[in-house]
Order: C-alpha cells, then sequence, then structure tokens
C-alpha cells in the first residue's frame, strides 16, 4: 500500500513526522509519499519557496526507509488540487491501494475540495484524530464508505473511509514561523538539519538582525 501526505511543509517539522512515521507502521506501508503542495487552495502562499520546501523535506527525511518525497504538484501548473494528485498516483499505480491520510480539521471541509467525491475514486481517505476523537454523525456519501476494519483498506485499491486515532503533536508551520519572525528559538520543534538550513539561508525573517542567537 501507499501513503499519501500532503502540506506545504512551510516548514517541515515533527508533526508532520511523527504523523507519517505513526501511519506507516499501523497500515503497514510500503512508502509514504510526502507531497510539497505549490499553490493551495485553501491557505496562502507558502512563504519559502518550492525548491526550499522541498530541501528541507529532504533534510528531515534523510535515513527514514520507505519516505518519498513526490514533486508533481511542484510541476505542475495551476491550484495543487488533491483529486489531480491522485488521479496522476492512480496512472503510476494502477494495482496498488492508496490512503490519502487528512487531519480530522480538513476532514470537516472536505465537502469544499475541489471535486471532493472524486478523491475516493482513486484513495481511500484516513481521517488522523486524537484519541477519543468523536465521528459523529456521517451523511449517507461518507455512512456508505466507512470502515472500522482496516483490512478493508489493504483489499481495495480506493473508495473506503477510516478513522484513525495518532499521537498528534501539538505543533503548526505557523507558529514555528512567527517564532523565528520574533527572534525566538523554535529548536525542538523541527529537525536540527532543517532548523540549519532556515538560518543558513535567513528563511522566515523580516530582519536578519532579529534570527535568534544559539540556533
Amino acid at each position: 500500500m501507499i501513503g499519501v501526505f500532503g502540506g506545504t511543509f512551510d516548514p517541515v517539522h515533527y508533526g508532520h513526522l511523527r504523523s507519517a512515521l505513526e501511519v506507516k507502521e499501523l497500515f503497514g506501508l510500503d512508502e509514504i509519499r510526502l507531497i510539497p503542495s505549490a499553490t493551495p487552495p485553501h491557505r496562502s502562499t507558502p512563504s519559502a519557496s518550492a525548491e526550499m520546501r522541498t530541501q528541507m523535506l529532504g533534510l528531515a527525511i534523510t535515513g527514514a526507509p520507505g519516505f518519498v518525497i513526490d514533486t508533481r504538484e511542484l510541476e505542475r501548473t495551476g491550484l495543487s488540487f488533491m483529486v489531480l494528485t491522485l488521479e496522476s498516483l492512480r496512472q503510476d499505480f494502477p494495482a496498488r491501494p492508496m490512503l490519502l491520510f487528512i487531519g480530522s480539521d480538513a476532514f470537516n471541509h472536505l465537502t469544499e475540495w475541489y471535486q471532493w467525491q472524486r478523491l475516493f475514486d482513486f484513495s481511500h481517505v484516513v481521517v488522523l484524530t486524537r484519541p477519543g476523537y468523536s465521528i459523529g454523525l456521517l451523511d449517507d456519501y461518507f455512512s456508505v464508505r466507512l470502515t472500522e476494519n482496516r483490512n478493508e483498506l489493504s483489499a481495495a485499491l480506493a473508495g473506503k473511509l477510516y478513522f484513525q486515532p495518532i499521537t498528534q503533536l501539538d505543533i503548526s508551520a505557523t507558529a514555528i514561523r512567527d517564532l523565528i519572525t520574533n527572534g525566538r528559538n523554535p529548536r525542538f520543534l523541527l529537525p536540527d538539519p532543517v532548523l540549519s538550513f532556515i538560518k543558513e539561508h535567513k528563511l522566515y525573517i523580516d530582519n536578519p538582525s532579529k534570527l535568534a542567537t544559539g540556533i
């Protein structure tokens, strides 16, 4: 099975990496593809360039077996719609089950995504939740796809909805960027090689003199 984990990764941090590692192990994935978004349709344009975000991602996953950086959204023009990404992945992997991982907040707004129903044509959708999360009432479109049997995800190529509790670290890229902008040290929120890259390239600061000492 292939896992799909998208995001701006602006910058990548331990919240991203821990979640990706847990689902890779929980679902026995052959690989998990980390897909940097070029032009996300539901959030502001990333602060760092696509090239720098990809380089930071590469630094973060060095030595992590089965972690793959997939740059297809960066190579495609227009908005980075996930349905188009999954369609492209399905063409590359026609016979392997795919799992799209999204957070519970994203799931609450899934019906606002471009051609959101077609996501299930290409992949299963796995919603990452905190332990004790209550699913609530699902409409018919989702309820008929819902499964509580993880084995059903490997038995079919796509089409199922599954909720998976994981360890969710309360870390956000926005908070990290704000710390750096305000001259504070975000160490221990993201890998040291990524932090060194940020310092070297003076990312996320409006005045180089504000860069925190000791980074």
